[in-house]
């Protein structure tokens, strides 16, 4: 009897352990979901954070883009053994960030050790405010291999984005990888330091300046807010060239401010696709080409961007302008419908731009102009596009329609001042963006 007894106190006790094992598992699940909560960040979490942690639920959208405009000359190796810190600038905010960085140009296999994501002190300044360096992982390494005419994104980082705010993307390369993939004219000072300072805070190391972005080409945001965004596909005048340098003066800067402030705005980040000297037609040299035509980069540039619903297009003066002069209007509205074919075929609204008068710029020519003139009726007429931001009329001096207004005019008669590019942001129809099904043409 005493035996039995001694059984069944047996199985109690083992019943009762494997109940304690479960309500400490039970338990501890709990704590770490805490832990990992806004409210309660243990220590762990809070080391974590520092580096590329699954940030909260949301969307991913674009938030900055850049196109990868040529190989940087005089780089035949890279910039081997220094950090390079981009500056860039956020249209929308978000709870978590990741990156994009391009190996296009390179001949050989780029190799990054080193990356971080910070959001910047001050604007245009390398220092990281307090609390947001974060190391960046690419599929869960610190480092990675970018093969030559390839791109890799990172894993997500948490981060808090603010909208309309400078970030630091910082890339260490330890060895050679041929020449830098790069943007050259940003209009934004970005920064340069001997060694691994990916990670430094302070921006003290980072003495050499430079007006170029290396590498990278795009930041996409984890957000509940944004509905997706607008891809701005374009030439000089979309990369903001005579924009005042730091001051975020671009067209598509004054967009993004309209599509922040505005009642009843789409809720879109802007990412722009500028690449000065740009055609619709024609490709530069070398290959993959320096300057890519937007026909042969509109897939990379625009149908592939994170959170794309609409495009706006700003092309067609280079190809008029820039020899071989393109002097059959056709030619190249037919290569604005081929953007639009491609941009309908992912569902994407498409509004394009007419050409801004050059009159008084070297280029200048009555008969160039004609042809300008004859691409604008084709666009007004509505044989394009689905719809259409006039540019021509917004900056336009009425005395004299084929030369810009002057308080409009940068200087060389044919890329706007800031106030221009203001002007430019005004004249879109905010309401064009809307609506994911494209109009029928």
């Amino acid at each position: 009897m005493a035996m039995r007894h001694a059984r069944i106190s047996g199985k109690h006790l083992a019943w009762l352990a494997a109940l304690a094992a479960v309500v400490v598992l039970i338990s501890t699940a709990i704590f770490v979901g805490i832990g990992d909560s806004e409210e309660g960040m243990s220590a762990t979490t809070s080391k974590r954070r520092d580096s590329a942690a699954p940030a909260s639920a949301g969307n991913w959208v674009g938030t900055w883009a850049t196109s990868p405009a040529a190989a940087e000359p005089n780089t035949p190796d890279g910039y081997a053994g220094m950090s390079i810190r981009n500056v860039v600038r956020t249209s929308i905010g978000g709870s978590g960030a990741r990156i994009q960085l391009s190996n296009l140009y390179g001949s050989g296999p780029l190799t990054i050790s080193h990356a971080s994501l910070a959001v910047a002190a001050a604007p245009s300044n390398p220092t990281a405010a307090a609390g947001t360096m974060r190391r960046l992982t690419f599929s869960g390494n610190p480092g990675v291999t970018i093969p030559s005419g390839q791109s890799v994104v990172s894993d997500p980082a948490r981060l808090d984005v603010p909208a309309a705010a400078d970030l630091l993307i910082t890339t260490y390369s330890p060895t050679p990888s041929g020449p830098v993939t790069y943007h050259p004219h940003a209009r934004q000072t970005s920064y340069l330091a001997r060694g691994d300072r990916a990670e430094d805070t302070a921006g003290t190391t980072f003495t050499e300046q430079t007006p170029s972005w290396r590498y990278v080409t795009a930041v996409d945001v984890l957000t509940s807010e944004a509905r997706g965004a607008v891809v701005v596909l374009g030439d000089s005048i979309t990369d903001g060239i005579t924009s005042t340098a730091g001051a975020n003066r671009r067209w598509t800067d004054f967009l993004a401010e309209r599509l922040r402030t505005e009642p009843g705005a789409p809720s879109y980040g802007v990412l722009n696709q500028g690449i000065s000297g740009n055609r619709v037609l024609s490709d530069g040299f070398r290959f993959p080409p320096d300057n890519p035509s937007a026909l042969s980069r509109v897939e990379r540039d625009v149908i592939t961007r994170t959170g794309a619903k609409a495009v706006v297009i700003e092309m067609g003066v280079n190809d008029i302008l820039r020899t071989p002069h393109v002097t059959d209007p056709q030619k190249i509205t037919d290569g604005l419908r081929r953007l639009v074919q491609q941009s309908h075929a992912r569902g994407m609204r498409v509004v394009g731009g007419t050409l801004l008068p050059f009159g008084g710029h070297r280029g200048f020519t009555p008969g160039l102009n004609a042809v300008r003139e004859q691409v604008n009726a084709e666009i007004r007429a509505g044989q394009v596009f689905d719809d259409v931001v006039d540019f021509d009329q917004a900056l336009r001096d009425p005395a004299a329609p084929q030369r810009l207004l002057p308080r409009y005019d940068s200087g060389d008669h044919l890329h706007p001042s800031d106030d221009g590019y203001r002007a430019m942001a005004m004249a879109l129809n905010l309401a064009h963006l809307k609506g994911s099904a494209p109009a029928a043409l």
